[in-house]
């Protein structure tokens, strides 16, 4: 695409330096990704600023530069486009670029404190069980044709010119459904990563303290994602709703930012919700229960655990049925046939007389979901192992020291992603929220997370439960150094398989 026929599909207030008119044939944020015929866009991280990378972008191939603070020179080959927001501007070029995707698509939207991937991934298994052709961008994985790709970015939004051409791709591959994990950063006007994506359902799991070390403030992290719902109200696709949970504070807040647009509740407890469930019997491994809808009753079950799953799956439920294309009856018949997504409760086995389980969870919010529910259902000790991220919310580390602290009969102190902070300090924070527990008795501090598990495992007697929190499907560690590969679950196996207690496999003759 010629650069003069994309400009024309832009809005934003643009000053052009030089005439060239290049070709594009791709936009690209990271200079490690350019090559010949980029378009690339000098953004302002956290970390790094792009403009310090133009010249290595011309190094590589790069035609075309979006910029916005003033340059010392200006390369006669190159076209320049000045902007006063190169993030917005992405979004912008992005969605001229790849034609507008998500116009063709029926997007769901789902943002919220916790339960967002598994939302995700609900919604994509009901929608495939009942033959509709559906892709997803989540934190753990793609997917835009008919295969999973990890998700290798550590962004569970990425950034627009990412998510308009997984868009496309899902266009290209027939897909009528895209579900889009829709974070407070991805919602952010900081980021703009899904400003420009037309959606027609979003979707509220919860809204508790997360991330205030971008927001700043509990309020304005509610405000970021209440732009999904503002989007629902705006957009011109005449079958857009809401879906919300009632047991939330902030419910009402995004039914508002929704109008006039309808908004469908679902609720554990509250029977003025549009779907809500009775008689709920609960195993360690799944639940039975009825869903009451329209004022009828129908008997279900759902082979995750936990009463944040029911509340997941009624999201999920309300999502699928309002889109229109699939009856009430054919949803329940489906949801027996439903799994849970890697690193959200999985089991490890072994041969110790004790259980292990791996959750992503690393929230407040998620804690108090987790912890009640495993502890509910164990006949033991319940031991959990998990730390806080560095350079990310401060304020939530004690708190979830205190939670652990009342679920918890053994807590472990470890490492996750310290990044460029001190170990030692953040463990200290979460430790502070800790007053019910002895140092060496009941509360370890080891910042290593292997000799951490290492040790719950030794800790572990008959009948008790080791729960590891925090990293979940993640596929690496983030220290000041650099990552290294981590993942959660073959490290644990690796451990069982040194101290003998891996799973005893039987060999066919």
């Amino acid at each position: 695409m010629k650069i003069t026929a994309l400009l024309d599909n832009i809005n934003n207030n643009i000053q052009k330096i030089g005439h060239l008119d290049p070709e594009i044939t791709n936009l690209e944020f990271d200079s490690r990704r350019v090559s010949n015929g980029t378009l690339f866009f000098a953004l302002k991280g956290i970390h790094t600023d792009g403009h310090n990378y133009i010249d290595k972008a011309i190094t590589l191939g790069a035609k075309a530069i979006c910029f916005s603070d003033d340059l010392p020179n200006y390369n006669p080959d190159i076209l320049y486009i000045k902007v006063e927001n190169t993030k917005e501007a992405l979004s912008s070029f992005s969605t001229a670029f790849y034609n507008n995707p998500s116009k063709e698509l029926k997007v769901i939207g789902v943002t919220g404190t916790d339960g967002k991937s598994t939302t995700v991934s609900l919604i994509d298994q009901l929608l495939e069980l009942n033959g509709k052709r559906s892709g997803y961008i989540s934190t753990i994985s793609f997917k835009s044709g008919n295969i999973e790709e990890k998700n290798v970015l550590r962004q569970s939004t990425p950034e627009a010119s990412q998510i308009h051409s997984i868009l496309r791709e899902m266009v290209k591959n027939n897909k009528e459904y895209a579900i889009v994990e829709s974070t407070s950063h991805g919602l952010s006007n900081k980021t703009c990563r899904l400003k420009d994506v037309d959606f027609n359902t979003g979707v509220l799991t919860n809204i508790t303290q997360e991330h205030l070390e971008f927001h700043g403030s509990l309020e304005q992290y509610r405000n970021d994602k209440g732009n999904l719902f503002r989007k629902i109200s705006k957009t011109e696709k005449e079958t857009s709703f809401g879906v919300v949970n009632l047991d939330d504070p902030e419910a009402t807040n995004f039914i508002s930012y929704a109008k006039p647009k309808k908004v469908y509740t679902y609720s554990l407890k509250n029977k003025n919700a549009d779907l809500y469930p009775v008689d709920i019997r609960q195993t360690p491994v799944s639940s039975t229960f009825k869903l009451v809808f329209k004022g009828v009753e129908y008997e279900t079950k759902l082979n995750l655990p936990g009463l944040f799953n029911i509340e997941n799956l009624m999201a999920t439920i309300l999502a699928v049925y309002n889109l229109g294309d699939i009856t009430f009856n054919n949803i329940v018949r489906s949801i027996p046939n439903l799994h849970s997504v890697k690193g959200r409760l999985n089991s490890v086995p072994t041969r110790g007389e004790f259980s292990i389980v791996v959750d992503y969870a690393h929230t407040p919010g998620s804690f108090e979901k987790v912890l009640p529910t495993i502890k509910e259902i164990i006949t033991g000790r319940l031991i959990v192992v998990f730390g806080s991220a560095g350079e990310r919310d401060v304020v939530k580390r004690p708190i979830q020291g205190e939670i652990a602290d009342k679920f918890a009969d053994i807590i472990v102190l470890t490492d996750e992603d310290p990044r460029l902070e001190d170990s030692i300090k953040i463990i200290d924070d979460i430790k502070a929220g800790i007053k019910n527990k002895r140092e060496d008795e009941n509360l370890f501090i080891i910042p290593n997370r292997r000799e951490a598990i290492g040790r719950a495992i030794d800790l572990a007697q008959k009948g008790d439960m080791i729960l590891t929190l925090g990293k979940g499907h993640e596929t690496s560690m983030v220290y000041s150094h650099g990552s290294e590969p981590w993942n959660e679950i073959e490290v644990i196996k690796d451990i069982l398989k040194e101290k003998g207690l891996n799973e005893y496999i039987k060999m066919e003759d």
